[in-house]
This record gives C-alpha cells, sequence and structure tokens, in this order.
C-alpha cells in the first residue's frame, strides 16, 4: 500500500510539473504576442520549396499536430532559414527538425491561420523586432517525457538580414 501511494505521490507531482511547464510556456507565448499550443506530432517532418529571397530559398518543413487544446490537427508550418543548422541552398529537413518523429510532443508559439485547414505559423524568431499578433515572436520546442520543454529549434538569427 505504502508502494502504491508513493507512485501516486510521485505521479502527481510530475503531472503538476507538467502543467506548471505548460502554463509558464503559454504565458511567454502570449508576452511574445503569439498563439500557444501543445500537442503529439501526428505526421512529419515534410520538406516543401519556397519562393526566394536574397538568393536564399525560404522553404518549409510541415509537420501535423494534435493540439491538446482543441482536440484539432494543426498544420505546422516552420521556416527553415530559423531553424538551428540550416545552410543556405539545403534542400532537405534542417538537422534539428528532421529529429522530430511521429509520437514526439512539441509546443509551438506562433501565429493561427485557417486558409486550406487549420495552421500554426511564424514558429520562429522575429529577428528582435517588436512582437506583434501578425509578427510574434514565436518558437518551436520538443517537450521531454517529463513535460519539460527543450530549447527552441527556431532561434536562429543568422539570416535575419534577408528580412530588413
Amino acid at each position: 500500500m505504502k508502494r502504491l501511494i508513493t507512485s501516486f505521490g510521485l505521479s502527481f507531482a510530475l503531472l503538476g510539473a507538467c502543467v506548471a511547464q505548460a502554463a509558464d510556456d503559454a504565458a511567454q507565448c502570449a508576452a511574445a504576442a503569439g498563439t500557444y499550443r501543445s500537442g503529439v506530432i501526428v505526421k512529419g517532418p515534410k520538406f516543401a520549396h519556397g519562393q526566394f529571397r536574397k538568393g536564399v530559398e525560404l522553404s518549409h518543413t510541415h509537420l501535423k499536430m494534435k493540439a491538446d487544446q482543441d482536440g484539432q490537427i494543426y498544420d505546422v508550418a516552420i521556416d527553415n532559414v530559423f531553424a538551428s543548422g540550416f545552410q543556405a541552398g539545403q534542400r532537405e529537413v534542417p538537422a534539428s527538425l528532421r529529429s522530430i518523429r511521429v509520437a514526439d510532443r512539441v509546443a509551438v508559439c506562433g501565429q493561427l491561420y485557417t486558409r486550406g485547414g487549420v495552421g500554426i505559423h511564424w514558429v520562429h524568431t522575429n529577428c528582435g523586432k517588436r512582437p506583434t499578433p501578425n509578427k510574434p515572436d514565436g518558437w518551436l520546442k520538443v517537450l521531454g517525457a517529463d513535460g519539460r520543454s527543450g530549447a527552441n529549434l527556431e532561434n536562429n538569427s543568422a539570416y535575419c538580414g534577408l528580412f530588413n
């Protein structure tokens, strides 16, 4: 019985830590003028070509995520130029995003959209500009088994000059 009570206690403590982490991430996202969603990856990652700006292709990676908040499947559109390890001329999903697998849990902060389905984009740095709901200071983080957020995978500022 004591073992069962200890097990429940540990489970509740872990659940409390997960809820607190999600609340912190949601608050940080709101402060960055974004919309927060977390959930489980159901499909992806998939590379998509894009337009060129100043000789650099603005390609994307797409994931499908079932959101904790409303159970909807969101298309998460990720700008590759802001991904950790992105290289100009790269014609594939950057390594930092390629490591995301079906059944992984992620947290995203960005801008919701509804054209062609339900999705979220602008899940990347806004290069130090004042965040607005149309251009939030977004992010993408993989959640660990303990519910804690990993590093922002969309914080590469090396290509911010493309948008000035």
